[in-house]
């Protein structure tokens, strides 16, 4: 039996789809159990593998933006800009953003402007790759599945010949 007539009969056998029918997760499952491959991937390589660059950086950000040390750093740089602009250098009449901190609170509405939809960038692509890792588990799941069901349609035929020669003897 030629590959395509071995897969169109696993795929009416296990599935009872042609294999024209067959969904892609499905096709991929069949291929894998008809070249006896392996049916796992790793869902966070396929989708470091679709990354763009920008992709990439957005998870940077959100991954720095997100973090303890980003809220501590900045908590602290707020404070130290307060400080400087309202005692230190306003002593001098250096006061470069005096209060009420005007190019203060530009800065942070730029930033919270810029990195809101960078973050919902980061957390788009999450989703995508969750999606990704069910499409990938359901693969696994229907291999399991169906190689169940082979397993048990070849001791249904062993137990059969068993049968057979036990009932002659």
């Amino acid at each position: 039996m030629n590959g395509e007539a071995h897969l169109a009969d696993l795929s009416l056998r296990l599935l009872g789809k042609h294999i024209d029918q067959l969904d892609p997760e499905e096709e991929r499952v069949v291929r894998a159990i008809a070249e006896r491959a392996p049916t796992s991937r790793d869902a966070a390589d396929i989708d470091d593998a679709q990354a763009s660059v920008g992709d990439r950086l957005a998870d940077r950000v959100a991954a720095v933006g997100g973090s303890w040390g980003f809220i501590i750093v900045f908590t602290l740089v707020l404070l130290a800009w307060m400080l400087l602009n309202s005692e230190v250098l306003e002593r001098f009449g250096l006061a470069f953003d005096p209060y009420p901190f005007i190019f203060l609170n530009l800065m942070l509405s730029t930033l919270a402007a810029v990195q809101a939809p960078i973050i919902m960038m980061s957390q788009n692509r999450a989703a995508a790759k969750d999606r990704l890792a069910a499409s990938l588990d359901y693969e696994i799941n229907l291999r399991a599945e169906l190689e169940i069901m082979r397993l048990h349609h070849k001791i249904d035929v062993l137990t059969e010949k068993v049968e057979g020669i036990a009932a002659r003897d």
